[in-house]
């Protein structure tokens, strides 16, 4: 979604990398959805019931403030910002979920994106690259390269007897 995002208004060079982007994307897409059926019935934080419920809050929460944040935005005649606060608000939502899911990961990549969303911000106001350009790069690189890391560590086996950092 991200690097589809980017290309809305990119300019014509970006095009092919943005293309190779999504594929690859895609492709960790499938692998992570072969990883996560093969993984069934394997302990995960959200089995448990206190993590899935504030993971719901946690989720309903963003997707109703980016939903009526982006409402208000194109009923104002701003919809060129919506990429920024929908970018903002995925990367400052992976800052609870880090708690939540107990994945230090997700600190320093809600970071990064929250830093995507200020920098489009900025750059969207005082040049002329529009701010999806800006979101779509940035925040599909940190997306992709998080996810990369997350599927290296979900496949990798655990030593017998060693704690599963995959669960814990």
């Amino acid at each position: 979604m991200w690097f589809g995002w980017a290309q809305a208004n990119s300019p014509s060079w970006l095009v092919a990398p943005l293309t190779v982007a999504s594929v690859l994307a895609v492709c960790l897409a499938v692998v992570g959805v072969v990883v996560t059926i093969r993984a069934h019935g394997q302990r995960t934080p959200l089995r448990n019931p206190t993590v899935r419920r504030t993971y719901l809050i946690i989720v309903g929460v963003e997707f109703a403030a980016l939903g009526v944040g982006a409402g208000l935005l194109a009923a104002t005649g701003l919809s060129r910002w919506i990429c920024v606060w929908v970018c903002a608000g995925v990367g400052l939502h992976f800052l609870p979920l880090s708690r939540a899911l107990g994945r230090l990961l997700l600190v320093p990549l809600g970071l990064l994106v929250t830093t995507v969303a200020i920098a489009a911000l900025i750059v969207g106001l005082t040049t002329t690259v529009t701010p999806s350009t800006i979101t779509g790069v940035g925040a599909g690189l940190c997306l992709l390269v998080a996810s990369a890391l997350t599927l290296t560590n979900l496949t990798r086996p655990v030593a017998a007897g060693a704690a599963d950092p995959r669960t814990t």
